[in-house]
């Protein structure tokens, strides 16, 4: 049996205890203990805890009164990291209903099936996505409010602006449905009392796995708040702690590390809508961030920027990441020229962030670390589902109060992924790996074939699905091939109809029409045949090893 490792973190509880019943609650608690502290900062604007909350009650009062939303309901939330996603986002709790987060580089076909499998009738979206939903408005989308994020942002800025601040400026004139953001937060009403409790939905983020469309992983208050006071807990959140929100808040750990972090404990959280390497060192030296969330390819990016001033990182404390492991050169210059370690952690949509971390003090290269407060997680074997011996690997499975309630709507998806075993509902992760005799954990591979692109997820089934509809292709399987800087990238193997002509630029052309950047194609080989399983099905794994094996 794996429990928790002797070596826990100095000064970190073993269980979380009580917690405010609602995220709604917590926010309330740090406005009122915090009133006048600085929330949210970006590009310049700097928005207090107060000032938060007041906005979150008008916007849910909106939701509620002129949108008709209610308790339960499920609504969208499409945009690039900004205050108004965050205030967003509690502002959907505080009507009583559940976030939806959307990735802002999904397409339209993408957006049509999230709406149609979440039930969701209320969006709420930047000013740069408002045309993928031209085709859902007024319906199933019978309100939409749009965002433009440089109404936030002081004039003039003292930082530089992405592109998207221009290309979110809303237009002369809205379509039906549509509702400009400054219009909802001008309601004068007050929101219904908030009744949310642990039990009720929370968020709905959405995953895949090995089938071709996204699951959405329906979490709780009680799962939500749990691993934002945890890792808050983990990391010593106090009230001189500033964390950045670089990593995209619609993904559980942009969402939990920053966003929810932050709320539940009174933090700062310094928010980039798009990533800029230039911006490190002035954000950081006028903000004195002490916690940075980053995927390795951002730190690699940092290191390698030419004006990065070294003086930047005088009160970074934490460096945390996961996803992709720390290339080893530049977590042993981190080391040197600072006293920083990276402290890689583990966990997934279905568990709302963090299963794993390394304790910061005393953290393992290329390791997921050990299970966090609370938290039980085992290695099995995947075919007998008995325990392995330690340092032999087989399935991550993990129990705990992060477990997702189930997938939505999905009884059939939910009896693949739990079992019960010593009182306890595990979930299977699908994930390869080992303990060590310390009780740190490691991975090895993945049972399930998601692909890693720079801490994005793709789901190459989903993929597939998607470029099937190609009139050219007649079979294709993808696969992750190594990329030096993504970590990997999507490949895929195309078997033409006969008769048809495709070329790869063409094929990767039509791919950003249909999918986000992310999922499209970098890389497309055409061939006669796809390798077959003894069952006839398509030998993805002999691809995918054939590939990494070509590149050494």
């Amino acid at each position: 049996m794996t429990e928790q490792s002797p070596f826990w973190p100095k000064g970190v509880p073993r269980s979380i205890g009580t917690m405010p019943r609602s995220l709604g609650e917590a926010l309330r608690r740090s406005a009122a203990r915090r009133p006048d502290h600085i929330a949210l900062v970006f590009y310049g604007a700097e928005i207090t805890f107060a000032e938060m909350l007041a906005r979150v009650e008008r916007l849910a009062a909106f939701l509620q009164h002129r949108c008709g939303v209610r308790r339960g309901d499920r609504v969208l939330l499409d945009m690039q990291n900004s205050p108004h996603f965050a205030i967003g986002y509690h502002a959907i709790l505080r009507a009583g209903a559940v976030v939806v987060p959307v990735n802002p580089m999904n397409m339209a076909p993408e957006l049509a099936y999230l709406c149609e499998d979440s039930g969701a009738r209320v969006a709420l979206v930047g000013g740069e996505v408002l045309s993928r939903f031209a085709g859902l408005m007024p319906a199933p989308l019978a309100h939409v409010i749009v965002a433009a994020y440089a109404d936030e942002v002081p004039d003039p800025s003292p930082f530089h602006l992405p592109p998207v601040m221009a290309e979110s400026v809303l237009p002369a004139a809205l379509p039906e449905g549509a509702i400009a953001w400054p219009t909802a937060l001008a309601e004068t009403m007050a929101p219904l009392p908030d009744m949310a409790g642990h039990d009720d939905l929370c968020v709905m983020p959405y995953t895949s796995g090995t089938t071709g469309k996204p699951k959405a992983c329906a979490h709780t208050h009680a799962s939500t708040l749990f691993t934002a006071l945890a890792q808050a807990a983990w990391y010593g959140y106090d009230d001189d702690t500033v964390v950045t929100g670089f990593m995209p808040m619609f993904h559980v750990a942009g969402m939990q590390v920053s966003l929810n972090g932050c709320v539940v404990s009174g933090a700062t959280v310094v928010i980039m809508a798009r990533w800029d390497r230039d911006l490190i060192s002035p954000l950081f030296t006028r903000y004195g961030v002490t916690l940075w969330s980053a995927a390795p390819t951002m730190v690699v990016d940092v290191l390698a920027a030419p004006g990065f001033d070294e003086r930047a990182f005088a009160k970074l404390r934490i460096l945390t990441g996961g996803g992709s492991t720390m290339p080893v050169a530049v977590a042993a210059e981190l080391d040197r020229r600072w006293g920083l370690r990276f402290v890689e952690g583990y966990g997934l949509s279905e568990t709302i962030a963090a299963t794993h971390l390394n304790p910061p003090d005393r953290p393992k290269p290329q390791c997921l670390g050990i299970p966090i407060q609370d938290t039980v997680s085992r290695i099995i074997d995947p075919e007998t589902l008995d325990e392995v011996p330690v340092g032999e690997l087989g399935e991550i499975i993990i129990a705990g109060p992060q477990l997702m309630r189930g997938y939505w709507n999905r009884p059939d998806a939910d009896a693949e992924v739990f079992l019960e075993r010593d009182g306890l509902r595990f979930l299977r992760t699908g994930d390869l790996g080992r303990v060590d005799e310390e009780g740190y954990f490691y991975i090895s591979d993945r049972l399930k074939r998601m692909i890693s692109v720079s801490g994005f997820k793709v789901w190459p089934a989903e993929c597939e699905a998607t470029l099937y509809h190609h009139p050219a292709i007649r079979e294709c399987c993808v696969i992750a091939a190594p990329d030096p800087y993504r970590g990997e990238t999507v490949k895929v193997f195309v078997v033409l109809r006969p008769g048809a002509t495709l070329e790869a630029p063409a094929l990767i052309e039509w791919a950003r029409g249909v999918m986000a950047a992310y999922k499209v194609p970098r890389l497309v080989e055409f061939v006669d045949s796809l390798p077959r399983s003894g069952s006839n099905k398509i030998d993805w794994r002999s691809l995918h090893l054939a590939e990494w094996a070509k590149a050494g």
